[in-house]
């Protein structure tokens, strides 16, 4: 319970003070959004947070609005039609995830966890990996979160995406965020953050593999990622 405190310190602080630091990228951002595309800054989507509460997770909007009723739903492939035009470049270099400070900071999330999701996603995984994700807040980042950093490109590629996700990814995705779950440190805490900035500054690097060598092996058909 202590060290749950303490991370929760550190989200409150890092969340505020990134909040601060990126607000002359934020606001003109916001400012484009709002004048481009659909008109909209801001995307709510329900996701499952801790004790299985829902909550709106917050991103920048980079998609149509009624895009989960569209094509694929709430999975997204590369190319997918529905990305708005800047959406495509928010996407890439995931700014369009910093909103969700807003929700770390106000205890929807913490800066590391399992990736929230929707209750559709939530529901393919297994009743075991369900009871053990309510557990803790989700993140922002997070052991899975780095793993599948690709996974509109795992998608695009596979022959029925949503299947390939339901039984390839989900599974494996399920065992890293148990692993994450059983194995929560501060230390812990501190290498996730530092392993999210690696792989966003070297989007290529394995580096996660040598900070974490006893991460569940994953199955063949990932074995790229």
């Amino acid at each position: 319970m202590i060290g749950c405190n303490i991370q929760r310190l550190f989200d409150i602080f890092f969340s505020g003070l990134a909040l601060i630091i990126l607000s002359p990228l934020l606001v003109p951002i916001a400012i484009i959004l709002k004048f481009s595309g659909e008109g909209e800054v801001f995307f709510a989507q329900q996701r499952v947070g801790l004790n299985g509460k829902m909550f709106d997770l917050l991103k920048f909007a980079t998609m149509l609005k009624d895009s989960p009723h569209i094509g694929t739903g709430t999975v997204t492939v590369k190319n997918d039609p529905r990305i708005l035009p800047m959406g495509r470049f928010l996407r890439k270099s995931k700014i369009n995830e910093l909103p969700q400070l807003l929700n770390i900071f106000f205890g929807d999330m913490s800066i590391v966890g399992p990736r929230p999701q929707t209750l559709r996603c939530f529901e393919a995984f297994t009743d075991d990996v369900q009871r053990q994700i309510v557990k803790v807040r989700p993140g922002l980042s997070g052991i899975g979160s780095i793993i599948f950093r690709d996974e509109e490109s795992l998608l695009h590629e596979a022959n029925d995406p949503e299947i390939f996700y339901d039984t390839v990814i989900t599974p494996y995705k399920g065992e890293v965020e148990k692993w994450y779950i059983d194995n929560k440190s501060l230390t812990n805490y501190f290498l996730i953050i530092f392993v999210t900035v690696w792989v966003v500054l070297i989007p290529g690097s394995a580096i996660i593999a040598r900070v974490f060598p006893n991460l569940p092996p994953a199955p063949k058909e990932l074995a790229n990622i």
